[in-house]
């Protein structure tokens, strides 16, 4: 692919801004990028332009200076007037949907880099490739990079959280006696209502692994999550689980950092826990594995491959969940096995 414009003088570049408003997930792979800008450019300040619920993950990503916020309903001109503002001299815009096309236009930052999507291409200067990728979801966001002649130098992805952070989790394992080399985090969050394992198969999982491994669960749950929380305590009535106050998602990382293993929805705790270092096992349905499973070496997913109707894509499911009722638990202990500081139990 050829490029209408190249960036020729690093130096002379000293603000970026990169463009995810939403999904934590989605928000938190895209950083990606930052240690190879941080390296190309390197008197540089990066921002990121992103939704206040995302703001407060993407604010511990090493080599971000400022998160600005972006209003789901703010009109696009609205939002490029206050950029303008900043007098960026790249824009990558790493979600090229019609609204964030209009705002890197309307800008008019000297180099505009965005993905070559169907009309939308008008809005940049410099445009990656027009596919949707092959490989990692995270991945794909180099492609931005590419095409700017910004040299790939690292594919990491780090989340730095603080001290603060982690004081509730500290708290409650104090509390409990709890060995963190022990600890399982099971985290039924979910986005979409297609993603989100059901109470039944979470009681399974919970059982496989005190059956099998000298392991404390915690179970971690936000404000979305009180109906399977209660469900999931009422399967596992007569076993020792460990049910963690709600947090929010700072807390919810801090919990995670403390972690040997965490086990979750194809989520943005499941990214939050590969960012931290955490090996996690990710539970799939409508969205494919290869693409969005946790982007960490120690790392595994579970999934009904099998189902006709798998990787459909769609937030609510239009059968019986068959993908989350009917998930195989058979390989769980050899995913664990294989990922995880955890002990067996011994027989």
């Amino acid at each position: 692919m050829s490029y209408p414009l190249t960036i020729k003088n690093p130096p002379e570049i000293k603000k970026i801004l990169c463009i995810k408003p939403r999904g934590i997930g989605d928000a938190l792979l895209s950083t990606i990028i930052i240690p190879n800008l941080i390296n190309y450019f390197k008197n540089a300040k990066i921002h990121y332009l992103t939704e206040p619920y995302v703001k407060p993950i993407i604010e511990k990503v090493y080599g971000i200076e400022k998160v600005i916020d972006i209003r789901k309903n703010e009109l696009s001109i609205i939002t490029a007037k206050k950029l303008k503002k900043e007098n960026y001299d790249i824009i990558f815009d790493l979600w090229c949907n019609p609204k964030t096309a209009q705002i890197t236009y309307f800008t008019g930052a000297k180099y505009r880099v965005g993905y070559s999507y169907k009309g939308r291409k008008y809005a940049y200067n410099i445009t990656g490739t027009s596919g949707r990728g092959e490989g990692h979801t995270a991945e794909h966001n180099l492609e931005l990079l590419k095409a700017s002649n910004v040299p790939v130098i690292s594919k990491e992805i780090r989340l730095n959280i603080d001290f603060d952070n982690t004081v509730k989790a500290a708290d409650f394992i104090e509390k409990y006696k709890i060995q963190e080399e022990k600890i399982t985090s099971i985290i039924p969050s979910g986005g979409w209502n297609s993603k989100r394992c059901v109470p039944s198969k979470w009681a399974e999982i919970c059982k496989i692994l005190l059956d099998n491994y000298q392991t404390k669960i915690i179970l971690l749950w936000g404000n979305d999550d009180v109906e399977d929380k209660n469900e999931i305590e009422k399967l596992l009535s007569g076993k020792v689980i460990y049910t963690a106050p709600e947090t929010d998602i700072l807390e919810l990382a801090g919990f995670i950092s403390k972690s040997s293993l965490v086990i979750a929805n194809d989520s943005g705790p499941m990214h939050i826990s590969a960012a931290l270092g955490t090996p996690t096992i990710g539970i799939f349905g409508p969205t494919d594995p290869e693409k969005f499973k946790p982007y960490i070496h120690k790392s595994g997913y579970l999934f009904h491959k099998e189902l006709q109707c798998i990787i459909c894509n769609k937030l609510e499911c239009p059968y019986n969940h068959e993908c989350m009722t009917h998930l195989p638990l058979n390989n769980l202990t050899e995913i664990v096995d294989k990922i995880s500081r955890l002990k067996r139990v011994s027989r």
